[in-house]
């Protein structure tokens, strides 16, 4: 049985159904699991960092602690400092989340700002998605989720790289592929209320859409195939190509 130690996140909040099934997977395959999530839904939160206020741990049970209003990256900064008293885990796996983490997402999800957290941590980290909210296996993308755990494991990431890991939904899996990061994710919508006092609101979304920006070679291509896309993203985010042409351009030359 394995001993490798597991920090396990989400943006989804403790009760989600994708973060109870991979711990279980985990658990069963006899990791060391050590779940550290917010109290609620946090989705959308990015790589936010509480500042203005403080915040509370609340210990569940054994290695399983919630983040009272705190964002997935929160949970990682103290779980890290705090839980793990800064003693690395052999990886962290943030998720599974309930939706899709696709093109554009990653900017906003909640779900890959923790594994970006924990990179810049030093620690191996993944973020798994479904490819779809609609009615998504938690038990077969967790077991989807395992086998490229044990990759990550035994062939390790590069510096600086972790992975966006979303796997398709309602279809027969044909396999996994590399991909880059796609564009556009949803049809976006703003939807206007008018409050009882008359008092206007807007409600931010969008409808889930696999049929915008299918680029050769993207995430939103492979998981519309049937195959699971892992993208490789990384933490320096320097246009390199950017600044050769900058320069090119005698840009601070005033």
């Amino acid at each position: 049985m394995s001993r490798y130690k597991v920090f396990l996140t989400n943006d989804d909040g403790y009760l989600s159904p994708g973060l109870n099934a991979i711990r279980k997977k985990l658990l069963n395959e006899g990791f060391e699991v050590i779940t550290v999530t917010p109290d609620r839904n946090m989705s959308g939160t990015s790589h936010s960092l509480t500042f203005t206020r403080p915040l509370k741990i609340d210990k569940k049970e054994e290695n399983f602690y919630v983040v009272i209003d705190g964002t997935p990256a929160d949970c990682v900064h103290l779980g890290y400092y705090v839980i793990l008293k800064e003693q690395k885990p052999d990886l962290l796996i943030s998720g599974i989340n309930l939706g899709p983490n696709l093109g554009n997402d990653i900017f906003y999800s909640g779900t890959v700002g923790a594994a970006r957290e924990g990179t810049l941590f030093g620690i191996p980290s993944i973020a798994i998605s479904p490819a779809s909210s609609k009615n998504p296996d938690f038990n077969l993308i967790s077991e989807i989720g395992l086998k490229i755990v044990w990759q990550v494991l035994h062939r390790g990431l590069p510096k600086g790289v972790f992975l966006n890991i979303n796997v398709p939904v309602g279809k027969e899996i044909k396999g996994f592929l590399l991909t880059k990061q796609g564009r556009g994710a949803y049809k976006e919508q703003i939807v206007k209320y008018l409050s009882p006092s008359k008092e206007v609101y807007y409600w931010i979304g969008g409808e889930e859409s696999l049929s915008e920006e299918c680029e050769p070679g993207s995430d939103y291509t492979a998981v519309k195939n049937g195959f699971v896309s892992i993208t490789p993203i990384k933490l320096d985010l320097t246009s390199y190509e950017g600044l050769e042409e900058l320069d090119k351009r005698d840009f601070l030359v005033f």
